[in-house]
């Protein structure tokens, strides 16, 4: 007999799923037989949360849903924060828990983990839940979730299975993937209203976000083609190679941003949706577009935002930015104001960083050059937030965090495995802060298992420093935020990995040259007063 648990496994293959993060739970281990003998790699967490945030990582780092097997009650309870991360920022996220017997749901009988109804408490951080009934249900439902994955706006989806389903035989169900729909494209209509607009202007500006994020060379080209400055949030960074002229940097929230902002005569904005994170990070107020604005994004809430679309093209970014190419003339654009105006803003950002910032930035810089194209998944931490301003990606999907958006603190560690799951070839670095790493230092233990070589890189403030300076800048008396922190070097080592110290650039380069095609997972710990001090 093939039982339910067996059948979604079997499903789960068809759709090309390689990887499950999860921890073993009674309520689980019918799934656990179906995994046993199976193509499918399991990855044990430490903690549910951590298994999102892995998910989360291996999403944004291969391009394929993240899955996650969670058990009843405090299961759905500890992965919920990893859902609203993976909801703020859009990342395709499979969550199938167990919940009780249906005969006991939402009676409040004190069974094993019991919750008066999971899929409410969920609700705010998926695309949608369901109940499976019956095991009958499995291969719709599945497809239903894979599918918004690839032709909406991709977020988490939660499938939960009674534990009575899950023993159900599912013999004589078909269990073939099912065919799934393509991502639209833009309306006609909508891209000829889009082309006229683009025709008249002169000075063009595109701000792209990361539903952007599998489209770099259609935007390459097109941004080329109609020689405008490119602004990219947190989630596109590497969109455009950092060498390129027309690349800004993070000046979205800047005054010097908005004042060239204010001189495009079109604004073309892809995937982004022009959030306060990465267009108002300063508290200057909600940008504002003095020019049309054309919003090309799969949402159609984003095109009907706050910041309302002269042109709505309501579909995939990639089909939509190579329908605006193909349907633009061969014009010969003028470089002139582009060329200029980048190099002037880049220039007054660089300007107005302090020492501090200018060391923290080097930091990244030396990150991304004396490693062969890492990807860098950070926390929230202050040099990834001064990466928000000047970090330039090598390539797309190679520098996401937490930083933004959500916030949450605890990501950048585990989200880091899940990306190194992924692209296995490449080095991952996870940048966190002293503070951040002591809401997930049990996952270090887990790469060290799993045979992760993601490099740890460690900013040691001893402090919540981020929220220190704040509290400073707002003369709000300093509490929580002076914190003791362990020994990470005994830390590390009763976790069987490697620890080191960088004092400085020239340290760290060196440590990197010898550890960046390390197989194991490593520690390179930074004492951030020293190193700003030198």
């Amino acid at each position: 007999m093939t039982r339910c648990a067996e059948a979604l496994v079997q499903l789960l293959e068809g759709y090309g799923v390689e990887t499950v993060f999860g921890i073993p739970g009674v309520h689980t281990v019918e799934l656990y037989r179906g995994l046993h003998g199976s193509r499918l790699k399991h990855i044990s967490p430490r903690h549910e949360q951590g298994a999102g945030f892995m998910a989360d990582g291996y999403a944004r780092a291969s391009g394929k849903p993240g899955v996650c097997f969670i058990i009843t009650g405090p299961g759905m309870t500890n992965i919920i924060t990893a859902m609203g991360q993976a909801y703020a920022d859009s990342v395709p996220m499979l969550v199938i828990s167990t919940c009780n017997r249906r005969e006991h749901l939402r009676l409040g009988h004190g069974h094993l983990h019991e919750l008066p109804d999971q899929r409410a408490l969920v609700a705010g951080v998926c695309a949608f839940s369901h109940t499976l009934q019956h095991p009958s249900q499995l291969p719709e439902v599945l497809a239903r979730a894979f599918a918004l994955f690839g032709c909406t706006r991709p977020r988490p989806v939660h499938i939960e299975i009674p534990l009575d389903v899950l023993e159900m035989s599912a013999d004589g169900l078909d269990l073939r993937a099912r065919s799934l729909p393509a991502a639209p494209a833009p309306a006609p209509e909508a891209i000829d209203d889009a082309v006229a607009l683009i025709n008249n202007a002169k000075r063009p500006l595109i701000l792209a976000g990361g539903g952007a994020r599998r489209a770099s060379e259609a935007l390459n080209a097109l941004a080329e083609r109609l020689q405008a400055p490119v602004a990219l949030t947190t989630n596109a960074r590497g969109l455009l190679a950092p060498e390129h002229p027309l690349l800004l940097d993070g000046v979205q929230s800047s005054a010097h941003g908005r004042e060239l902002f204010a001189e495009a005569d079109l604004v073309l904005a892809v995937g982004t949706e022009l959030g306060e994170t990465d267009y108002d990070f300063f508290g200057l107020g909600p940008v504002q577009f003095k020019a049309p604005l054309i919003r090309l994004d799969i949402d159609p809430m984003q095109i009907l935002g706050v910041q309302a679309a002269t042109v709505g093209l309501l579909g995939d970014a990639g089909q939509g930015l190579l329908l605006l190419l193909d349907h633009l003339p061969q014009r010969q654009a003028d470089p002139a104001w582009a060329a200029e105006r980048v190099t002037q803003v880049n220039a007054r950002e660089h300007a107005g960083w302090s020492a501090r910032q200018s060391r923290m930035q080097a930091l990244l810089d030396t990150l991304r050059d004396h490693l062969p194209q890492p990807l860098i998944v950070g926390d929230s931490t202050q040099p990834v937030y001064q990466g928000a301003l000047g970090y330039r990606a090598p390539t797309p999907n190679s520098w996401f965090n937490a930083g933004s958006g959500y916030g949450t603190l605890g990501y950048g560690l585990p989200a880091a495995i899940g990306a190194k799951l992924a692209q296995p070839l490449r080095p991952v670095v996870a940048l966190v802060g002293d503070g951040g790493l002591q809401f997930s230092s049990a996952e270090l233990i887990a790469a060290k298992e799993a045979g992760v070589g993601v490099i740890l890189l460690l900013w040691n403030n001893s402090s919540y420093a981020e929220i220190r300076d704040y509290m400073n800048a707002k003369a709000v008396p300093l509490l929580g935020v002076d914190i003791l922190t362990p020994d990470f070097a005994a830390l590390a080592q009763s976790c069987h990995v490697s620890h080191h110290r960088a004092r400085d650039l020239g340290g760290l380069r060196k440590l990197l040259g010898q550890l960046g095609s390390s197989d194991e997972p490593v520690m390179i710990e930074v004492d951030a007063t020293t190193f700003l001090a030198d």
